[in-house]
């Protein structure tokens, strides 16, 4: 058994080696894992208190509770009893064996062996035995048990290599090493006296930032996510290594990781709760009525009957009599929500989810990756979205990067022929141009300095599997383009260690002193490394943005800058990601000094991040120009034609990417996002507040004077500070097609409380929007605000770990299983690999989930108020006594049995048109983001059409009965041939309901709506035999009820009556609509018969999409 104790939140973490004693008392959690929620004696005591948090579990609890107080039920305890504990069992079951699984995992997990050193040699232990302070062995293509601190590995340099798969879901490997002063220490028996104390920061979930310091021997060194091996990471081509257990079990960065995603409800759920209100607040003013009723009825002319047919103990007035009889007829009546109504939208929901997973259409056999529905919750949301948030880079691209042009020395390179130039070339590489080839030949200086740039300023991998076979193993496709140019070029990358790069220069072998690397981050948006060459010149390369190298450059050559930044916008023009190279000299002087600010900064304990920044952009100064580069990145397959077929589904698609404004605005192009047909584009760059303002402001002026509206009169010359506000419903009324572009500077200020306003009428008044620089935090404030102000449904689709927060944001979540790892799909409610999937999910699944579900609650709401209604019209022929229309099992039984299973089946199968006419006609899309097919307005006509069948139901027998007789004279008017006779026309009228409403049969729907009428006959039968009254005389009073009473020609014509009376105006209306005001659906359905009516030909080809 895992036990965690509890100890108040961490400030500081100590950690003593080898010395158990010492860290036990700071109660530091152990390295067994509990995921699970229950055991053997917990499960049912919590379960059933997670399953009575819900409201409807509550509210049934309470009226069982009602029913067993004599006093007040009329009503079996059983009728209630029966499907509460149907419902709590199959979600207990549900929730045993999910929780079966992850203690199933668990185990596995906490009982793997790993190698701990204890008392000076190496024994197995289970993981969940490993403590903090043990240190650890690691053999090659082990699992990592706990978060430890790197001591010393068998390579040279205390090197080791790791895959990070399981944390974020990147398989290409990465070096970690130890500190220098630990890598010696590779024999247990020195391991077994080392004694260091590390002092760290608290657990957290920060996977890439880690600040410690190590004090041993008198001396203190600074600890970096460098030096860590995190749990869940795989030991790679390495033979072993040893390791300080830090952070064990749940205190892991990974276990920190595994947080729960907040849960996500549709606005349908949102419905159902104030519906669900309600229907309460109806069945007590209903309670209430009938009470009144009672009261009236006991005073005036109960009394009469007091002396044959007294009062129940404890009732002693009519006013008590009325206080049981409200509560009573709350029992009575609770059916208006049934319990099964819960448990048939989630097997619903679920099997939406299994549609998802099965569809072939969805899946991609280039990476054998099926589309996966990994929330049960959200199907029906698919079918309402209004707004997509996309990602560029791997979403809308392939992300599979091509070395495509390059600007050198303010001369541009590429498109033309190219012949490989040296042995070591990568057969795959594909450059055209001679004039760049012949540069590298002659030796050219700068064109050597800037292949050598690419082949040393990184942090890929090398791995050679045998002479000239050289594999690179890049964290990103855009580095791995990079090196790979540089390679065929003549500027091969060979080989690091911590200290050396070896490259291979047109032949020669170099091996460069590696001084320092600068990392790379979304902030600093470059990368810089220090290296010392051979002859000792020191040099410093960088690349990065255009934006911010520029500014770091001397300002002594403005021509090569400006050429190259020419150069630059041509080549985000067509849609290239673009970065700008540099260099800088460094003496030894320069060296030095920088060199001690930078080892200072990066042994601070306080604030070492910022340090180091503030260090590496002092040396990122005066550098001199080298070039640009250029990667395409071309677009995944079909995504202009999703585009397309969305945008006529009336979706809004905004592109948040952090590529150029002009590579983001050719990719628009591309893709189909903007055109050329476009009334305006409009551009927002502003720096400053004023002036985003401003730009928005003039952005709406052109759409006024685009759309004929605009004043004319000198506005143009307003000053910034003078423009008016933009009017709420302004961008609302302009006609005409515009685009947004706007980038994240400029977004940063119109995301701003008093600006937020004003860019979203602008922005939602466009047909596309495209936020370009922009960071993983403002792609998640954009969608925020869209759900604040616009109340629309939103879905972020992204592929990236850049993307998680906006995919975390939206109501839907999204994720491409592409290049980027897997840390999307981990967050997504949805994922599949290929962006032209997600017409097939919105425009199929989600529409048909939305169809699905609202007719599914449509009929739901009718037939139950059908059923319970007649209940409340009875109550004013039995002198309000609360005496029930039904005999108490077809009560039980009707929500159960009879009429469960036919709407189960129309919410799991059934349709309006098929696949490929919904893909055809996107405007099929409408009725769901406008809420057309459930909302208030369709509940009160359903619950308006339930109320209306009870009355014919319990009307129409009522009056015929009364006054019918048998074939041998006998009266019909008895209760319970009244009983048989309106249950029966009850299934009846309600199968041929279900019947009309079913658009698409299969073979479960007739099943269902045929085998449901057949059983109610055959369970009907069975409980009025002889046989179960003669076991059970108090439980089964209906003895040959059903038998005597559907003998009767007059019943059966009473039954016809009532269902025609029913069914007739539903026809009838449904026929005048179908005919009068169509809706689309119904005339796509037509094609199929009147394919050539021109009026239908005409109306279609509207709505069509364009070939």
């Amino acid at each position: 058994v895992c036990f965690v104790p509890f100890v108040s939140p961490e400030e500081e973490r100590k950690v003593k080696a080898n010395d158990r004693e010492y860290n036990e008392k700071f109660q530091y959690a152990s390295n067994c894992i509990v995921t699970s929620k229950y055991n053997i004696i917990t499960f049912l005591p919590v379960n059933l208190f997670e399953q009575f948090q819900e409201v409807a579990n509550t509210y049934f609890l309470f009226l069982l509770i009602l029913q067993l107080i004599p006093q007040i039920s009329s009503l079996s305890w059983f009728t209630t009893i029966v499907p509460l504990a149907l419902v709590l069992s199959i979600t207990a079951v549900k929730d045993a064996t999910d929780d079966y699984f992850r203690h199933k995992s668990d185990n596995q997990v906490n009982n793997r062996e790993s190698q701990v050193l204890i008392r000076g040699s190496l024994q197995n232990e289970k993981w969940m035995n490993v403590r903090v302070g043990d240190i650890i062995k690691l053999e090659n293509n082990q699992f990592v048990a706990a978060d430890v601190l790197l001591l010393s590995t068998s390579e040279p340099h205390g090197l080791c290599y790791i895959e990070t798969a399981e944390l974020d879901g990147e398989t290409n490997m990465k070096v970690r090493q130890s500190i220098s002063v630990t890598a010696e220490l590779c024999d247990p028996n020195h391991l077994a006296s080392f004694d260091g104390e590390v002092m760290c920061e608290p657990p957290n979930n920060k996977l890439d930032r880690f600040c410690g310091t190590l004090y041993w021997r008198e001396k203190k060194y600074p600890l970096t996510n460098q030096n860590m091996l995190l749990r869940g990471c795989v030991l790679r081509n390495t033979e072993a290594c040893y390791g300080l257990v830090i952070f064990a079990g749940p205190d892991t960065k990974l276990m920190q990781n595994s947080g729960r995603t907040k849960f996500k409800r549709t606005s349908i759920d949102r419905l159902m709760n104030t519906l669900v209100l309600w229907i309460f607040g109806f069945l007590v003013c209903m309670g209430g009525i009938l009470a009144v009723g009672n009261a009236i009825w006991e005073k005036e002319v109960g009394f009469l009957f007091q002396s044959f047919l007294p009062w129940d103990p404890p009732v002693d007035n009519f006013l008590f009599s009325a206080f049981l009889s409200f509560w009573s007829y709350v029992i009575i009546l609770n059916t208006v929500v049934p319990i099964s109504l819960y448990v048939s939208v989630e097997v619903i929901r679920l099997g939406h989810s299994y549609f998802i997973n099965w569809d072939q259409q969805m899946f991609c056999s280039q990476c054998n990756t099926a589309a996966e529905a990994r929330t049960t919750t959200l199907n029906e949301e698919l079918g309402q979205v209004e707004y997509i948030f996309s990602d560029k880079t791997g979403t809308l691209t392939q992300n599979i990067m091509t070395f495509n042009k390059c600007s050198i020395n303010g001369q541009s390179y590429g498109m033309l022929n190219f012949t490989p130039l040296n042995p070591l070339a990568d057969p795959n590489f594909c450059f055209y141009d001679e004039k760049l080839l012949e540069s590298v030949k002659v030796g050219d200086s700068h064109t050597h300095e800037f292949f050598r740039l690419l082949s040393l300023c990184h942090t890929v991998m090398s791995e050679e599997k045998s002479e000239g076979e050289l594999v690179y193993k890049a964290q990103s496709p855009d580095e791995g383009a990079l090196v790979t140019a540089a390679r065929n070029f003549g500027f091969v990358f060979r080989s690091r260690t911590p200290g050396t790069i070896t490259t291979t220069e047109m032949g020669q072998t170099v091996t460069y002193s590696l001084l320092a690397i600068l990392d790379f981050n979304n902030i600093r948006k470059r990368m810089s490394v220090i290296v010392r060459n051979p002859e000792g010149r020191i040099r410093l390369y960088c690349k990065g943005a255009d934006t911010v190298l520029v500014e770091r450059l001397q300002p002594c050559n403005q021509e090569l800058i400006s050429i190259t930044s020419d150069h630059l916008n041509e080549y985000a023009a067509d849609g290239l990601r673009t970065l700008a190279l540099a260099y800088r000299d460094l003496s030894e002087e320069e060296w030095e000094a920088w060199s001690e600010s930078h080892r200072f900064a990066d042994k601070a304990t306080d604030c070492r991040e910022d340090r180091l920044a503030a260090t590496y952009d002092k040396i990122e100064q005066e550098m001199l120009l080298l070039g640009a580069t250029a990667i395409e990145d071309k677009l995944q397959e079909g995504v202009p034609e999703t585009i397309a077929l969305l945008s006529l589904a009336n979706i809004k698609i905004w592109v948040l990417t952090g590529d150029k404004q002009e590579t983001a605005v050719n990719i628009g192009y591309s893709c189909k996002m903007l055109t050329d047909d476009m009334t305006e584009v409009f551009i927002i760059s502003g720096h400053t507040v004023q002036s985003v303002r401003h730009e928005l402001r003039n952005g709406c002026k052109e759409g006024q004077a685009g759309d004929g509206t605009a004043d004319g009169g000198g506005e143009g010359a307003r000053k910034p500070s003078q423009c008016p506000p933009i009017p709420s419903n302004l961008m609302d009324s302009i006609s005409g097609e515009f685009a947004l572009v706007i980038s994240g500077h400029s977004l940063a200020h119109a995301l701003e409380p008093d600006m937020e306003e004003e860019f979203l009428s602008t922005a939602c008044a466009c047909k596309a929007v495209i936020c370009c620089r922009v960071t993983p935090l403002q792609k998640a404030q954009v969608v925020e605000l869209i759900k604040k102000h616009k109340k629309a449904v939103t879905l972020a689709v992204g592929d990236g770990a850049n993307d998680v927060s906006m995919i975390k944001s939206a109501h839907i979540g999204v994720g491409i299983s592409g290049q980027e790892g897997i840390q999307a799909v981990l967050a997504s409610d949805y994922s599949f690999a290929q962006f032209r999937f997600l017409q097939r999910l919105l425009l199929v699944h989600g529409r048909w989930s939305y169809l699905r579900m609202c007719r599914f609650l449509c009929y739901f709401f009718y037939k139950n108020f059908a059923f319970t209604m007649v209940h409340f019209w009875f109550g004013f022929f039995c002198g309000f006594s609360a005496q029930t229309v039904y005999d108490q099992f077809f009560i039980t039984l009707y929500n159960i049995v009879y009429t469960s299973l036919p709407v189960l089946a129309m919410g799991m199968f059934d349709q309006d048109v098929p696949d490929q006419r919904s893909l055809e006609y996107p405007k099929l899309y409408e009725p769901g983001q406008l809420n057309l097919l459930f909302n208030k307005r369709e509940f009160f006509i359903c619950i308006t059409q339930g109320i209306y069948t009870s009355v014919v139901l319990f009307f129409v027998p009522y009056a015929v009965l009364s006054d019918a007789t048998q074939s041998n004279g006998v009266p019909l008017a008895d209760y319970q041939s009244f009983a048989v006779t309106t249950a029966t026309a009850l299934v009846i009228v309600v199968s041929v309901q279900i019947a009309l409403d079913t658009g698409f049969w299969t073979v479960f729907n007739h099943v269902f709506v045929w085998g449901s009428l057949g059983s109610f006959f055959t369970i009907m039968f069975a409980l009025h035999s002889q046989t179960l009254f003669r076991n059970l005389p108090n439980q089964f009073h209906f003895v040959g009820s059903a038998q005597n009473t559907l003998l009767q020609p007059v019943v059966w014509l009473t039954i016809a009556l009532a269902t025609a009376i029913c069914i007739v105006p539903v026809l009838a209306f449904r026929f005048l609509k179908l005919d009068l005001k169509p809706q689309l659906s119904d005339t796509v359905r037509k094609l199929k018969f009147s394919f050539y009516d021109p009026s239908v030909s005409a109306l279609l080809f509207s709505q069509c999409v364009p070939l």
